[in-house]
């Protein structure tokens, strides 16, 4: 996911904007074209959070996954909290919908 992709996201279930964005880790990109290089910072793995509503969405393999808490899979997305737990925010490991660790 570019980063710069944060300047439009809003949150899914509420609408809230902006989002805040934790990155567990990160890589730089770049292409040339027309002679210039145009460069971007790619995240790889972190969490997108909605201060409002507590909801935080995974960010996979570049990819954010932000779907209604009805299409979410339980087991996966607690899976993924225990695998970066020592880099998500506590309040989401503790009180973050529609899953947390706490449950």
């Amino acid at each position: 996911m570019k980063a710069s992709l944060m300047d439009i996201l809003a949150c899914p279930i509420d609408k809230y904007y902006p989002l805040k964005l934790v990155i567990f880790e990160e890589k730089d990109e770049s292409v040339e074209k027309d002679g210039k290089k145009i460069s971007w910072r790619e995240i790889v793995h972190g969490i997108i959070i909605c201060d409002k509503c507590n909801r935080w969405y995974p960010i996979e393999d570049e990819i954010p996954e932000m779907l209604p808490d009805d299409l979410r899979e339980k087991d996966r997305e607690i899976a993924f909290l225990n695998e970066w737990k020592e880099k998500i925010p506590k309040e989401v490991l503790m009180s973050g919908k529609p899953f947390n660790l706490s449950e």
